[in-house]
């Protein structure tokens, strides 16, 4: 290895997808020098730069806004808050039209009014745009640079991180003057397309410098995919029957409120789908819209439409679900000085409650919380300076720093975490009596780990805090969903199957060695509002 690299700047953003890159633009608009450093390649790393996704892009228009909102609120348990979704409906407005002028989008035209259609993104030309536009504004790209590990001063304020560059095979330190954190969620490396890299990385230093987290029980996504694939749409199974491995129709199953139905079938028999409700319009639009999804198709020799095929259920955890790092203002502040969250590394309650679905509301939310972010982080820089990097201290420590004698191989806890994660029948048929046997072996896992668990080269160190932070994402997952006595929004509990009104609240949840929850009001919720 060569020996350190060290810099400094104004904002360091983490991350390489559209909240990253939103990041990125705003805070240099805002005059900060930015650096942005991405565990992949900004521009093709993360969920959104192979898929096709929707964004909640709507005219400001009352009418149109009011139905918007109103549209998922029920699914997510009524605990989105309206604030934030006005301020999400404008900010997205404006970044789309901006996209289109600025990033240089070439959004589809409707024949019928010649006017650009701006309700969705094709991911691979959508981040190819928005890296082009980050380097147009003066951002440094920092590519194949994971980082390891929050720095902080002796105030505790985070002032930058340190990590591994791949292709140098040497470390380096970065001081700043504010961190955005806009790493990506958590998918467990269930092998869902694009999440490889989403390893809940940025929870676990964000949990190390002592920040909250919020709806973390609200992180058990499952999408439907053909068995043994990758590609996840499930918005397309709205179009499709489901049956029994014997041919019957599978009574109850869908894409989104007959999810459970299928679950719960899968654990004795295989299940098979057939789009075979989506007309001839329908399914033009469909292969225009997400060619990737066909593809896995097309190799196989099956038309969706017409054949059936066998179905699974693949985790996506915070990448689809709703829990994140706790965001404390209207710029995307956490509850630690200098540290600032969004998209998938944040929560997302805000705007979706308990439930969030397709990609419209997650695409939305990226480009939004990643304007307020990086906007946030550049004033607090600019306000705070920067530090000297010798002044900083690493707030890392599980997988880079073991308390006792190395001897824990990363494969080794990621195999063990994955076994009280990915299964459905623990994650998403959820109840509490296979909960608590699964928390209770992540919690020693977590210690085990806290003790042994640490890499030999750089790229061991990446694999080894990507095992400690999918372990950190899963305590804090479970350690929510057991404090939610009720079913709500995408935490459905078996044992407790009823919505509770005394339980119209969010459920906090921090901490490493012990993890603690707490409650939250719900404000600006249609509930609260007519309460």
């Amino acid at each position: 290895m060569t020996e350190t690299w060290q810099i400094d700047t104004d904002v360091l953003v983490i991350g390489g997808g559209p909240a990253a890159c939103w990041a990125a633009i705003h805070a240099r608009a805002a005059g900060a020098e930015v650096i942005l450093v991405d565990k992949g390649y900004c521009g093709t790393s993360g969920a959104t730069a192979p898929a096709g996704t929707g964004v909640w892009y709507v005219a400001p228009d009352p009418a149109a806004r009011a139905q918007a909102k109103a549209g998922r609120e029920a699914l997510g348990g009524y605990l989105a808050d309206h604030y934030w979704m006005d301020r999400v409906l404008d900010q997205t407005y404006a970044n789309m039209n901006r996209l289109a002028t600025e990033g240089r989008y070439p959004f589809p035209v409707d024949p019928g009014t010649g006017r650009q259609i701006r309700t969705g993104v094709q991911g691979p030309e959508y981040m190819r745009r928005m890296r082009a536009w980050v380097r147009r504004a003066g951002v440094r790209i920092l590519d194949h640079s994971p980082a390891l590990e929050l720095l902080v001063d002796a105030d505790g304020v985070v002032r930058g991180a340190a990590g591994y560059r791949r292709q140098a095979d040497g470390d380096y330190r970065i001081a700043a003057g504010a961190v955005v954190l806009a790493s990506g969620g958590c998918a467990f490396l269930s092998r869902a397309l694009g999440t490889n890299v989403d390893t809940g990385d940025g929870a676990l230093m964000a949990a190390e410098v002592g920040a909250s987290f919020s709806g973390m029980e609200f992180s058990n996504a499952y999408a439907i995919v053909p068995k043994g694939a990758t590609v996840t749409k499930t918005a397309y199974y709205g179009y499709a029957t489901f049956f029994h491995e014997d041919g019957r129709v599978l009574e109850g199953a869908g894409s989104t409120k007959g999810r459970s139905v299928i679950a719960r079938t899968l654990l004795h028999e295989k299940v098979f789908a057939q789009l075979d409700r989506a007309d001839a319009t329908v399914r033009a639009q469909m292969r225009l819209g997400q060619p990737n999804f066909f593809l896995q198709f097309d190799r196989r020799g099956i038309d969706p439409f017409t054949d059936r095929f066998e179905v699974d259920l693949l985790a996506e955890g915070t990448v689809r679900g709703t829990g994140g790092i706790d965001v404390i203002d209207d710029e995307c502040a956490t509850t630690v000085p200098g540290l600032y969250a969004a998209g998938d590394a944040a929560t997302r309650e805000r705007i979706c409650g308990g439930f969030t679905g397709g990609g419209s509301h997650n695409s939305a939310w990226a480009m939004s919380s990643g304007t307020w972010a990086g906007g946030g982080a550049a004033r607090f820089a600019l306000r705070s300076g920067r530090p000297a990097v010798t002044d900083l201290r690493g707030a890392g420590r599980t997988g880079l720093r073991p308390d006792g004698t190395a001897g824990v191989r990363p494969a080794d806890v990621l195999a063990a975490a994955q076994r009280e994660l990915i299964p459905f029948e623990k994650n998403y048929l959820r109840h509490g009596d296979r909960i608590r046997p699964a928390l209770a072996s992540l919690d020693t896992l977590w210690h085990t780990a806290s003790e042994a668990l640490c890499g030999d080269s750089g790229a061991e160190r990446v694999r080894a805090r990507e095992a400690a932070a999918i372990t950190a994402v899963g305590r804090l997952m479970y350690r929510s969903a057991l404090a939610r006595t009720e079913t709500r929004g995408m935490s459905k509990r078996a044992d407790h199957p009823d919505l509770d009104p005394a339980q119209h609240h969010h459920i906090l949840s921090g901490g490493l060695d012990e993890v603690w929850t707490a409650t939250a009001p719900a404000r600006h919720s249609a509930l609260a509002v007519a309460s």
